[in-house]
Order: structure tokens, then sequence, then C-alpha cells
């Protein structure tokens, strides 16, 4: 029987009527593989998720700044924050 060859340089078939090691070597190769891909999936799964947590904080914090700053330019807040100072200033 005719094997194909894929990119990856290894042979991938139905042939399995050669000799009993060619069966073998490819059940392990693909166990290998499939063992890599499981520990490279399993490594550290949350190891960009920091980062992710970080920008997430820094947007809401940004945020809420320019919120209070809206907040701290009205007039009515304005007055009570300066009579709040006078008032404790003046004890």
């Amino acid at each position: 029987m005719m094997e194909r060859l894929r990119s990856d340089g290894l042979n991938h078939g139905p042939d399995i009527s050669g000799r009993p090691g060619d069966l073998t070597r490819r059940v392990r190769t693909t166990i290998c593989l499939w063992d890599a891909r499981l520990r490279t999936l399993t490594a550290e799964p949350e190891k960009g998720l920091a980062t992710a947590e970080y920008a997430v904080v820094m947007i809401a914090a940004t945020g809420f700044a320019g919120l209070l700053v809206a907040i701290l330019k009205s007039g009515t807040v304005r007055t009570l924050l300066t009579n709040l100072v006078k008032q404790a200033l003046s004890v």
C-alpha cells in the first residue's frame, strides 16, 4: 500500500502491514504529540490574565476619575467643598 507524506515529514497512512515497529513508532509519536499539546494547554492557562485584569482596572479607575472631575467642577459641589474647608480652618 502507498503511504501519504505530510508536510511535517512523518509518514501517515493506512499501511499497517509493514514492520510491527512502524505502528508502534506511530502510536508513540501520536501519544507524544498529544502529551506535548496537553502540557502546553495546561502549563499556565491564566498567564495573561493578570495583564487583562490590570487593563480592566485601569479603565475603570480612569472612568471613575473622569466622573469625579466632572462632579467637582460643578458649582454646587465647589461651593459645598469651599464652605467645608472654611469651617475646618476656622475651628
